[in-house]
């Protein structure tokens, strides 16, 4: 975690390290749970301090540890218990691409190598449709223009 420059460094498949821009508020509270782990695994030989999120061994979480967790507090919150990490990816990249970030640079904040894979994830919404429908086809002012004259 680079808080002066406010990114992540992720490793992700094949070891390919990225970096991933991260607001303040999210920011703020890595700070506060690093605070916490560190207290916790202060007396821990095992503790690894280079992986974010450990498990009570101090060690990095598994993929089936991460997705436990996910399941509890979705149940907490009373959300669908569909939702997974994978979703949470998902929904990420459909956001930045409705609110205008290009597909190029949401490669590379998934860390995909190819831009098919990246399309792959993306999906226009109904409502981002129409937005777009709405804003560029030719005749839809006029129709309604005429019919308030």
């Amino acid at each position: 975690v680079d808080f002066l420059g406010e990114v992540l460094h992720i490793r992700g498949k094949g070891k390919k390290e990225r970096i991933s821009p991260i607001g303040s508020s999210a920011l703020q509270s890595i700070q506060h749970y690093m605070e916490y782990r560190n207290r916790r695994s202060q007396n821990n030989a095992n503790f690894d301090s280079k992986v974010l999120f450990v498990n009570k061994h101090g060690k990095r979480l598994s993929t089936r540890s991460v997705r436990r967790k996910m399941d509890k507090y979705l149940q907490m919150a009373g959300l669908d218990p569909s939702i997974s990490p994978h979703t949470l990816r998902h929904s990420f990249a459909t956001h930045l691409l409705n609110n205008g970030a290009d597909l190029r640079s949401v490669q590379e904040l998934l860390g995909h190598q190819s831009l098919s894979t990246t399309q792959i994830y993306t999906h226009l919404t109904t409502k981002k449709l129409k937005e777009v429908y709405d804003g560029a086809h030719p005749r839809d002012g006029q129709v309604e223009n005429q019919n308030n004259s």
